[in-house]
């Protein structure tokens, strides 16, 4: 029988919080459905749990590992002063500490948010990469010439496909320039340009350290965007429900892929974890051409862990349910190393 664990589960907030704040009527609410589903899990398992959400200050952090003296930390904090490129250092305080915790470290999470960078380290090891470049505030959207359009206008490092949109496909010089300072100025947000890849819209779930688990793979599915309009997975398509009806979009297993096609992008995902240097879980984000070139669009470390999400979802239909899903999740936060 496997030991109870004592582990302190770790939200973000989106205003100053207390050390003992009761966070009841939020678990309610369905913005925090994923801290819920958690909590309620690891209850279902036997371990003990506390829980704290920060949003600008660190010492209650201090504070809490003091008081509960967790052994392993269940880390759900993507943000922190509501900034989603702070989670990183959230990470590195809990390293700093020696204390375990779940999900991917400060070096993973690092090379992730950093768009331009994974793509350089991944094209670099021979893994089919969108052409792109990066256009930091304050500079000229000039284009390379190898940079063909269409191109897709994004954020650099943002999540969750917050700041894309229909209109983040662009097809004139004309067009980039506007999408570019639009989100320079909205999302006040370095942004990476990058060629559109026609093709299926496919996650792989991942979990894992040294061994990988690679989980069925799931598809986001255009059923009724016409064949020539663009397919972007923008945050309305994402998160949206009525968007979602209107234009038949749906996240379901993905169907009809040849046995050695599935093979090729289990053992290419596997080698995009390790060289991003992921550990714990994630999901990437591929397309898959008409010809079967798998081509890799962005990893995301620490994904949504909602049991009606696609990382949950897909180890669902591999055969692990969710308290046990949550289970393996912590117990992995609890053998790894971090240096």
């Amino acid at each position: 029988m496997k030991r109870k664990l004592k582990i302190l589960a770790l939200f973000d907030a989106v205003a100053p919080t207390t050390l003992d704040q009761d966070l009841s009527a939020e678990l309610q609410t369905e913005d925090w459905k994923t801290e819920a589903s958690v909590l309620k899990a690891l209850g279902e398992l036997g371990h003990a749990t506390g829980h704290l959400a920060i949003f600008d200050d660190l010492d209650l952090l201090r504070q809490k590992l003091q008081q509960f003296e967790p052994e392993v930390i269940f880390n759900l904090a993507d943000q922190f002063k509501n900034n989603r490129a702070f989670d990183q250092n959230i990470v590195s305080y809990l390293e700093l500490h020696g204390v375990p915790f779940t999900g991917c470290g400060s070096t993973g999470l690092t090379l992730c948010k950093q768009k331009g960078i994974s793509k350089k380290i991944l094209g670099y090891h021979r893994i089919h990469v969108p052409e792109f470049t990066v256009i930091p505030r304050g500079r000229r959207s000039a284009r390379p010439k190898r940079l063909k359009f269409p191109i897709v206008v994004k954020p650099l490092k943002e999540e969750a496909s917050y700041g894309i949109s229909q209109a983040s496909f662009v097809e004139s010089d004309e067009q980039l320039k506007e999408r570019v300072q639009f989100i320079h100025e909205k999302y006040d947000n370095d942004v990476i340009a990058e060629e559109y890849i026609e093709g299926r819209e496919l996650y792989v779930s991942l979990l894992g350290y040294h061994r990988l688990q690679v989980f069925p793979i799931r598809e986001l599915v255009f059923k009724e965007v016409p064949p020539d309009e663009p397919k972007l997975a923008t945050y309305k398509a994402k998160w949206d429900e009525e968007y979602r009806k209107r234009w038949g979009l749906q996240n379901r297993f993905a169907e009809g892929l040849d046995p050695a096609v599935v093979r090729k992008i289990e053992q290419t995902c596997k080698r995009i974890y390790r060289l991003l240097t992921i550990d714990g879980y994630a999901r990437l984000d591929l397309r898959l051409t008409a010809n079967n070139e798998i081509y890799f669009i962005e990893a995301n470390p620490n994904p949504a862990l909602a049991p009606d999400e696609d990382f949950a979802q897909s180890a669902l239909q591999a055969g692990l349910p969710y308290p046990q899903l949550m289970d393996r999740i912590v117990r992995l936060g609890l053998k790894s190393v971090r240096d």
